[in-house]
């Protein structure tokens, strides 16, 4: 049965950290979290330290300033392996993602996933309270990358999502290099290029009700050309024969098929 620890990346959420850590904690009794504040000017660390300490499933690490999402994860996946944890979660501190599914994500880990993948855009996965044009936009992100990448990964921008331990332990953490959202699709796709096995498991994303998202220009021109970098590098390479593609590719299944 896997031990894992949930990363909880926060910047200003106080409003909704202590609600979403109380019902993460409640899912599943293998899952501990770990918060990792940006040093918020709204006090979320101080809310974090608050509930630390009379839960001691949770521990928080304190940064010394916004230093972006990815190095947040990076970070919490070191901090996993040094306490010897089965497997790492990323997750968001909004309320976005619904912990309730963590069992099941955690039994596709312990089914023999490398990577399970909370997903929106599968049956039985949807969206709540998204504007139209969110959906698209997102629906969006997701095809351009998938197309470019030739991703077979039903939604490679989610940021619900458990690795195995010894999958992080077997790829350099520190030679990523994406900082935004765009941190997801290259983690995601080094899993896949491996040739490792991925379940996506729907959920419902549903739209913050407090605090403001972290979305900006930067995050998506960031994802629009790295996105585009890898994807004409993987095929340059494998037109060369630089970097052969892995024997019988990734194998990326859905719940209904576990």
């Amino acid at each position: 049965m896997p031990r894992a620890l949930v990363i909880i990346p926060t910047y200003n959420e106080r409003e909704s950290l202590e609600s979403i850590v109380t019902r993460v904690v409640a899912a599943d009794h293998r899952v501990d979290v770990l918060v990792v504040d940006d040093a918020s000017p709204d006090g979320t660390g101080d809310v974090a330290d608050a509930i630390a300490a009379r839960e001691p499933r949770v521990t928080v690490l304190h940064r010394a300033g916004k230093l972006g999402l990815g190095t947040a994860y990076v970070e919490g996946f070191r901090i996993a392996l040094d306490r010897d944890y089965d497997a790492a979660f990323e997750f968001d501190a909004d309320g976005s993602h619904p912990p309730e599914r963590l069992p099941s994500m955690l039994d596709a880990l312990d089914d023999g996933a490398d990577l399970v993948i909370g997903t929106r855009w599968m049956p039985g996965g949807r969206t709540e309270n998204w504007p139209l044009q969110r959906v698209l936009l997102s629906r969006g992100a997701s095809l351009y990358a998938r197309t470019l990448l030739r991703s077979s990964i039903r939604d490679i921008t989610a940021g619900y999502r458990g690795y195995r331990a010894d999958v992080l332990r077997a790829f350099d953490l520190g030679a990523i290099r994406s900082n935004g959202y765009c941190f997801q699709i290259e983690t995601a796709w080094m899993v896949e290029r491996a040739g490792l096995r991925i379940d996506e498991v729907p959920i419902t994303f549903t739209e913050r009700e407090a605090g403001a998202s972290k979305m900006s220009r930067a995050i998506v021109v960031e994802a629009v050309w790295r996105v585009a970098a890898w994807g004409i590098g993987s095929r340059l390479r494998d037109l060369h024969g630089l970097v052969p593609a892995p024997l019988g590719g990734p194998t990326v299944i859905s719940e209904g098929q576990l």
